[in-house]
């Protein structure tokens, strides 16, 4: 009896961030949560991921579950390159080719720019955590679906860092949702806890 493969899909899909476009496919594309490659030798660990890095105006690759979000370099109009990288990505997810072959480093995987890995969170208060399964429960599902991702940085003086990756790194609307999205999210939810919410 032949088992029966499910033909590989991807589709390109706009973000909020003009530079940055995501191509999502109907399986897995890494196990992980996430992982974000900012220049070909951080993506030694993912010959996919160097593989986009051959296209010059590839700026940053971004990979979380079933997609890949891709940052481009201001030089070209994505309307004259989607098809060719979505084209690109189908065929090598056909392929059956590995798209990650080590495990990513604290570089790759988050700029150790103070983000809390899941180890760290033992350390952390009550309103800390409180704080990161607010952000994993309502704001994650969310700024994935855009393309990015958001890690949480600290809480101080009722203030909370987070730090925004993928897509929503350097987006122009960034700023609106962190004032408006995230920063009345943790109001709601913790009043009088939390004042203002800042990108690092």
């Amino acid at each position: 009896m032949e088992i029966q493969r499910v033909p590989v899909s991807v589709y390109a899909e706009m973000t909020p961030n003009p530079a940055v476009m995501k191509f999502v496919a109907n399986k897995m594309v890494v196990d992980l949560d996430h992982v974000e490659f900012h220049n070909i030798e951080e993506a030694s660990i993912s010959p996919l991921a160097t593989a986009l890095f051959h296209f010059p105006f590839v700026k940053e690759v971004f990979m979380s579950s079933n997609f890949i979000a891709i940052q481009k370099f201001n030089v070209v109009e994505w309307e004259t390159v989607t098809q060719e990288i979505r084209q690109f990505i189908l065929e090598y997810l056909q392929e059956g080719k590995p798209v990650l072959t080590g495990t990513p480093t604290v570089a790759a995987n988050e700029s150790s720019d103070g983000v809390v890995s899941v180890d760290q969170e033992e350390d952390l208060g009550e309103i800390e955590l409180r704080i990161i399964d607010i952000l994993e429960e309502f704001v994650k599902p969310a700024v994935a679906q855009d393309g990015g991702n958001i890690a949480f940085v600290a809480y101080e003086e009722k203030i909370v860092k987070v730090q925004l990756q993928g897509a929503c790194a350097g987006c122009p609307s960034s700023t609106l949702t962190l004032q408006q999205g995230i920063k009345n999210i943790l109001q709601r939810m913790l009043p009088t806890l939390v004042e203002d919410v800042v990108p690092v």
